[in-house]
């Protein structure tokens, strides 16, 4: 069977990618359904974008590749094609854009787009080998069962990293862009929890606090959760796209500043009262008591000097954490590293030494902040790559 475009992924990149690639495009997929990560992100209710979306908030070793495509298919354009969808949404804290009903519409309203192209779907198909002949792409593909052969022009690789496992997840792309002479960077687990092998903080799991996490120079202002492994909530999660094994994550539990002078207010106005009771009006009870017994907090308010107190606020600002590892691909909401873009176009997605063959989205080594950074990505490179092969189809 002979199509124009194959497209290995039915995810968000890859759908995106279908709905403008023109001609007879198929998309295959070995899952039963098509977007289960949009299906699950966001609690369900899918973070598809952020207002604030751009180049600053991805990382990548060419932190320059992902511009024409951010700038050429921004937010407000997918925000449009939600409208035209009539599909209802809300922004939640730092510009995060989420359906108000489910993802579930977000994953429809892409099958409509690439059912209007005129794109196939095979599901519950997986790929067997894939080989380049000419100026053709031959695949053998397994379709429930049943071997069929496949041929096109253009070969689309958009099935994602490693992470979440459990959901299909195999790192397919990474071997048939070596396969082709492309090479990678290192891969990691990114948006993940942290870990620690002495399970620290088992007694104080579910607390909450705000805090800035930093590591390696990079902050983030954001919740973060103590768990019965270790460290989880937004601050960490981002955190963790910049932190490597043996690193030191640093927390500041006071990161509006606020502390001191609301301690030396309490020792004027309360003296006789306990330290960590002062505390619990800041921290949650649970955290305090953790802290008074790793920083040795204890007295009454009154007895505490200025530079006492400066030195406690000093610890509570830079709480320095050396976590032993992560929680790995199986809770990582992304795949740090990936595709090198030195071997792609930034315009149009495909690869320098190979006419016909593309990479989008997560495959490759563009990978965005928590909030929606990923999705938008999906939606640019798909779409950069999908315009590209229409306009040399035609």
């Amino acid at each position: 069977m002979e199509f124009d475009t194959i497209i290995i992924g039915a995810g968000a990149a890859g759908m995106m990618c279908a709905a403008h690639s023109g001609g007879r495009t198929l998309v295959i997929d070995h899952a039963k359904a098509p977007g289960e990560k949009i299906r699950i992100s966001g609690g369900g209710r899918c973070n598809f974008t952020n207002l604030d979306a751009k180049p600053e908030n991805f990382i990548s070793k060419n932190p320059h590749f992902c511009k024409s495509a951010l700038k050429r298919y921004t937010q407000w354009d997918f925000i449009d094609l939600m409208a035209k969808h009539e599909i209802a949404w809300h922004e939640k804290t730092l510009g995060q854009l989420f359906c108000d009903g489910s993802a579930k519409q977000v994953v429809a309203m892409l099958l409509q787009e690439m059912e209007r192209a005129g794109a196939e779907l095979w599901l519950k198909t997986s790929v067997e080998t894939v080989a380049h002949t000419g100026d053709t792409f031959e695949l053998k593909l397994l379709r429930e069962g049943t071997p069929i052969a496949v041929s096109a022009k253009h070969l689309v690789l958009a099935s994602g990293g490693k992470s979440i496992p459990k959901m299909g997840a195999t790192g397919l792309a990474y071997d048939l862009a070596t396969q082709f002479g492309l090479t990678l960077t290192d891969i990691r687990p990114a948006l993940v929890p942290l870990t620690f092998s002495d399970q620290r903080y088992a007694p104080i799991s579910g607390v909450s606090t705000p805090v800035r996490a930093r590591a390696n120079g990079t902050a983030f202002e954001e919740a973060c959760l103590f768990t019965h492994r270790g460290l989880s909530g937004p601050a960490i999660l981002q955190a963790s796209s910049y932190w490597c094994e043996g690193d030191v994550v640093s927390l500041d539990l006071d990161p509006e500043g606020g502390l001191f002078e609301a301690l030396r207010a309490a020792r004027q106005e309360q003296g006789k009262r306990d330290i960590t009771t002062i505390l619990t009006r800041h921290y949650p009870a649970r955290l305090v008591q953790h802290l008074s017994e790793e920083m040795q907090i204890k007295g009454r308010i009154g007895d505490q000097s200025d530079p006492a107190l400066e030195q406690l606020c000093a610890h509570i600002r830079n709480w320095k954490q050396r976590p032993t590892g992560s929680e790995g691909y199986r809770t990582a909401e992304v795949t740090l590293g990936g595709i090198d873009t030195d071997g792609l176009s930034s315009k149009t997605m495909e690869a320098k030494t190979l006419k016909g063959l593309y990479v989008i989205g997560e495959a490759m080594d563009v990978t965005g902040w928590l909030g929606g950074y990923n999705f938008q990505w999906a939606w640019s490179s798909g779409w950069a790559a999908g315009t590209a092969i229409a306009q040399r189809s035609n």
